[in-house]
């Protein structure tokens, strides 16, 4: 059972991107098809050395109350014991979207 001060480590394809990003909240949206990611935790900032690629992610996430990401983008999600280097790195190999199938209309 995950408490309140669980980390997740949460691995996804944006746009020829695999994002590697840190959340405190990780759940099924509402919307059908998408992964809600709340509470974004990044290094500290009292660190000397600066990442630049976590840097970009720190602006591009700045003000971000909740991301939605499609589940098929998905690759991976870990409950870890503490946030790592948030990073951007290139898609490489082949990447193929998980099977979904539409449900039914009533």
């Amino acid at each position: 059972m995950a408490s309140d001060a669980s980390i997740y480590r949460v691995t996804f394809i944006n746009q020829d991107k695999v994002y590697e990003l840190y959340a405190r909240h990780v759940y099924q949206s509402e919307m059908w098809g998408f992964l809600e990611l709340e509470e974004f935790v990044f290094g500290s900032r009292s660190e000397l050395l600066v990442d630049p690629g976590e840097e970009k992610l720190k602006q591009e996430f700045s003000g971000v109350k909740r991301s939605y990401v499609p589940i098929q983008a998905i690759v991976r999600i870990d409950e870890v014991d503490n946030e790592g280097i948030a990073k951007i790195s290139d898609a490489k190999g082949t990447v193929s979207a998980f099977p979904v199938s539409v449900p039914p209309k009533n």
